[in-house]
């Protein structure tokens, strides 16, 4: 039977949410108001200096005013429910995909279980309720309502930190009408000294200020970025195909902590354990619709993949992927892939096949890419 909560069992119906909550696999829970966020202008400041980089819809007017104040997103807000799901996979792979992407794509996976967390509350309430579900997708400040709802604190790479369990973890927020009781938020910065993870990054993306210049950031060049990897970069981005993992994989609160999901949706894909950087020169349009299907590594489409490989080839110095690299440069299609081709068959000093394809190709981008990767290739040879 429906129980009916009124406004003076808040702690009750807390509870009950929060212990439903973690029963449909979040590992953390808590609960903060829908207040504005106090630090907006930090973010207003990052879009303003440009380091969204691509990513257009996080500066439009609406998501901006939004961000300012949840209660636009939803008026009868009352509670924010913030969530908090372990993804590190039990088996790390050696595909130079991050952790995070590895298994299933979050967004459908925790969307889901946040539709069944709603509804799970309506029929306890015995009523509908006003609410709205977001995972990386809603105009929120969510590491920040992640910290006010005591879930952690914000680190120096800009990641949710957990004292007891680190950072690797997928946020979720369900915004309700219902009067929650609130958490204690964590005001301790237990950062402290430690650079460890400003210091480790390879493309020094991390910031002073505890923000990130994400057009430097090897995930946002490896998914968000649709063009060209600058070239001052390409070296920086190491064996990384789809995301990173270093500044958490240094972090000393991870080393310490955190401990692998036993959740089965973000365990590594079996074709992900058997791949290397290089393998996904391979990667067919075939392959890549029937083995990452619902994967988080579609976000960066085929080609993204394609010059991803590239420069890990290059940067693994792996001669192995010479016959690759001079299939993909040849086979004609999208130009970005090809010209990371040409640039990696620079790296490794492959002038005979550069100069080979200088002789065919018809594409004004790839051709200055070719010629440049032959003065590469002549001084290493």
């Amino acid at each position: 039977m429906a129980q009916e909560f009124d406004k003076e069992q808040p702690h009750q119906l807390t509870e009950f949410i929060k212990a439903e909550a973690r029963r449909l696999g979040f590992s953390l829970v808590g609960v903060t108001s829908p207040a504005p966020p106090p630090h907006l202008e930090v973010y207003e400041n990052w879009l303003e200096k440009g380091h969204h980089g691509e990513m257009a819809y996080l500066a439009t007017d609406r998501a901006r005013h939004r961000r300012a104040n949840p209660i636009e997103i939803l008026p009868e807000c009352q509670s924010i429910l913030v969530l908090a799901a372990n993804y590190l996979p039990r088996q790390p792979t050696h595909s130079g995909v991050a952790a995070y992407a590895v298994g299933d794509d979050y967004h459908e996976v925790l969307i889901d279980r946040l539709k069944q967390l709603v509804s799970n509350i309506e029929a306890r309430l015995g009523r509908k309720i006003h609410n709205r579900y977001y995972t990386d997708t809603g105009p929120l400040m969510e590491r920040e309502l992640a910290q006010r709802a005591g879930l952690g604190w914000i680190g120096k790479n800009t990641c949710l930190i957990s004292p007891q369990h680190g950072s690797y973890f997928f946020l979720a927020e369900l915004l309700l009408d219902l009067p929650l009781v609130p958490d204690e938020p964590i005001k301790t910065d237990h950062c402290g000294e430690c650079t460890l993870c400003i210091e480790a990054c390879p493309t020094e993306c991390i910031l002073p200020d505890r923000t990130l210049d994400a057009t430097r950031c090897i995930s946002y060049l490896t998914i968000e970025l649709k063009g060209a990897v600058p070239d001052e970069l390409r070296s920086s981005t190491g064996e990384w195909v789809f995301g990173c993992d270093i500044c958490q994989q240094v972090c000393p609160w991870n080393i310490r902590f955190a401990e692998p999901t036993t959740d089965l949706a973000f365990q590594a894909r079996p074709y992900l354990q058997e791949l290397h950087p290089r393998d996904f020169l391979q990667l067919s349009p075939e392959a890549y619709r029937d083995n990452l299907s619902k994967s988080p590594l579609k976000r960066a489409k085929h080609a993204g993949l394609l010059r991803n490989a590239a420069l890990a080839a290059a940067n693994s110095e792996d001669r192995s992927s010479v016959p690759g690299l001079v299939r993909l440069l040849s086979e004609g299609g999208d130009p970005i892939p090809r010209a990371h081709a040409a640039w990696a068959l620079g790296q490794l000093g492959e002038v005979a096949a550069l100069r080979a394809a200088s002789e065919t190709e018809q594409d004004s981008e790839v051709v200055a890419e070719i010629l440049s990767a032959i003065e590469v290739a002549q001084g290493r040879s």
